[in-house]
């Protein structure tokens, strides 16, 4: 791409390491994650690092998530293409790419105007059209383009949100890092207008904080 360096060795190793060698078996999510040049979404001081296994900083105090939990959690959702999704947090912008490879509606919620302002901007360079962007507090979903069929948290609440588990709709599945000092990666699905959650893995997410700073 003109103006960055050619990063697809470095794509590839990410695949082969940090993927596949530890349990991503979704060809679509690593097809989609082959597809998006992780460095366009990293800092200028951090694009050599854009393929390490790990989070980095970006603006506003937050973080672009390390790729195999990108992976991980996209694989968690278990798309199958035609769903209508709800991501919370869009920070660098970089996982709504990955999603927006996958399905062909994605709204994501962001509570920083500049981050989804350069969000917008870098997913508008690549070509995305399918993607809605909104300004405000994540903890309250967006109910005008609900329901949703899949909702995925980049940050960490206590619990899940009730208003997004609201919005989703009846058999959807909800991805989001839960807890405090402490916290783990869950798969929620609705049966039945009843929360069945299972957990993933323990991560490290920066916390997800309403307009009232709870």
């Amino acid at each position: 791409m003109d103006g960055f360096p050619d990063f697809s060795a470095a794509r590839l190793e990410m695949i082969e390491r940090h993927l596949r060698a530890r349990g991503i078996h979704s060809d679509p999510v690593i097809s989609a994650m082959e597809r998006v040049p992780r460095e366009r979404f990293v800092l200028a001081d951090s694009t050599n690092e854009s393929y390490a296994d790990r989070a980095l900083a970006i603006d506003c105090g937050q973080t672009i998530s390390q790729p195999y939990m990108v992976a991980l959690m996209t694989e968690a959702l278990n798309l199958v293409g035609g769903e209508h999704v709800l991501e919370v947090g869009t920070g660098s912008g970089y996982q709504t790419a990955v999603l927006a490879e996958l399905v062909p509606s994605v709204v994501t919620i962001e509570r920083h105007g500049e981050l989804s302002r350069s969000a917008q901007a870098v997913l508008a360079e690549l070509g995305y059209g399918n993607i809605r962007f909104v300004v405000g507090d994540g903890t309250r979903g967006f109910s005008e383009a609900a329901p949703y069929d899949r909702v995925l948290v980049t940050a960490a609440a206590a619990a899940s949100p009730p208003a997004l588990f609201d919005q989703l709709s009846e058999g959807g599945i909800l991805v989001a890092p839960l807890g405090g000092e402490t916290q783990t990666l869950c798969a929620i699905r609705k049966n039945s207008g009843r929360l069945e959650s299972r957990a993933l893995t323990a991560c490290r997410f920066v916390p997800l904080v309403a307009d009232d700073g709870a």
